[in-house]
């Protein structure tokens, strides 16, 4: 109780120094259709924009008039009636656009207020704009909130109008927010060399004159015992075919043993396998197959995320038509492209579609994957969702795209 009747004892004395004051230190702030007069004393002492403003030569300064473009008008009401009360208000619907509004002006008391309570109104309707304010904004605790609910309904929250309309008019903001939410958490009880998933650090794309580019991840890979010196010899004595067909036969069967072997012996991780005409990595082995742990040290070992067979499909392209969503995780984590698309026209998000796989699709869909991309029989992911009367899915999918 004391601290309130401090602050409204602090507002009234700060506020009555003005009541004498002379027109001249009025302001007409200006909002769309809506003209406030206005101290220009209080807005100097409640906020450093408006002080610098009116300090220095401007435009604003000399003719007593602020157009403010990017606040509606009702926005700006309450924004000024805090400034002269230091109450926030509890507008429900509102809080959005006011912590926008106090975050420009440098209002730092309202922008947590309004971060509150942005906060306690979550819903999964609400989720995607909270989380891209936030990241525009730089509201930590609201970022950490929204994230959080977010991650407990993701394929809900992807369904709604509110991330459809984020995608149409904060597609960077959205990008950051996918991106977070595909974080893994911060280490806290096990030290890093005992983690079994590396942390990718950087993505670097090369190409060669007629190919498509590929990318491929630098990673701080974990910490594994060393392979078996007796071992690593003994592939050392194969021939380079024989070492690197044995790395797509381990990456077939998940064996991250033999796979460390192979490549300490010198296993090229970027060879193909031309049997049978595939063409395809050991990476594509391991994503088809589902092998988590596998995919991640090739990754980590300088796989190319993006390497095609000779159909022009990538390892995302496996993973997400057999439903491996942890594979998806790790590949899209090394910026494997999710708009991929092979000889006949397919992408990831189709196959994910094609094959029922609600949980792949929210994945690529959050990494930036084009819904509307057709095949070269001109079908769409909508389309097979619809085939699989896949609610969720098709409800994912029939949002609309950005401009």
């Amino acid at each position: 109780m004391e601290a309130v009747k401090g602050t409204k004892e602090t507002t009234a004395v700060g506020i009555g120094a003005f009541l004498d004051a002379g027109d001249c230190a009025m302001v007409i702030l200006v909002a769309g259709d809506t003209r406030l007069v206005v101290h220009r004393a209080v807005l100097a002492n409640r906020s450093p924009v408006f002080a610098a403003m009116f300090r220095h030569d401007t435009l604003e300064a000399s003719s007593g008039e602020v157009n403010i473009e990017d606040v509606g008008g009702p926005v700006l009401r309450e924004l000024v009636s805090y400034l002269y009360t230091l109450q926030a208000p509890q507008l429900p619907g509102m809080a959005q656009q006011l912590l926008a509004a106090a975050d420009k002006y440098g209002v730092s008391r309202l922008k947590a207020e309004c971060e509150r309570q942005v906060a306690a109104e979550l819903t999964v309707e609400t989720a995607a704009a909270a989380a891209v304010l936030a990241v525009r904004h730089s509201c930590s605790d609201l970022r950490r909130a929204a994230l959080a609910f977010i991650k407990t309904c993701p394929f809900e929250v992807m369904a709604t109008r509110g991330w459809a309309d984020a995608m149409l008019n904060q597609p960077k903001d959205l990008i950051q927010v996918s991106q977070l939410l595909n974080d893994p958490p911060p280490q806290t009880s096990a030290p890093a060399a005992t983690s079994l998933r590396p942390a990718i650090t950087t993505a670097t794309a090369t190409a060669t004159a007629g190919a498509p580019c590929q990318t491929r991840a630098t990673v701080v890979l974990p910490t594994y015992p060393p392979p078996d010196e007796a071992t690593v010899s003994q592939m050392r004595s194969l021939s380079t075919k024989e070492r690197n067909w044995k790395l797509f036969e381990a990456a077939w069967q998940g064996a991250v043993g033999e796979l460390r072997a192979l490549v300490a012996a010198g296993a090229d991780v970027l060879a193909k396998d031309g049997r049978c005409g595939w063409d395809g990595t050991a990476l594509h082995c391991a994503a088809q197959h589902g092998h988590v742990e596998a995919a991640r040290f090739l990754v980590g070992a300088g796989a190319a995320v993006d390497a095609r067979d000779v159909d022009q499909r990538t390892p995302m392209h496996f993973a997400a038509e057999n439903g491996h969503a942890a594979v998806v995780e790790v590949l899209l984590a090394a910026s494997a492209d999710p708009n991929a698309t092979d000889l006949t026209g397919w992408t990831p998000l189709l196959w994910a579609a094609a094959r029922d796989h609600a949980d792949v699709a929210a994945l690529l869909l959050a990494a930036g994957a084009e819904r509307g991309t057709r095949n070269v029989d001109g079908r769409t992911a909508l389309d097979f969702a619809s085939e699989n009367n896949n609610r969720r899915l098709m409800a994912m999918l029939s949002l609309r795209q950005p401009a």
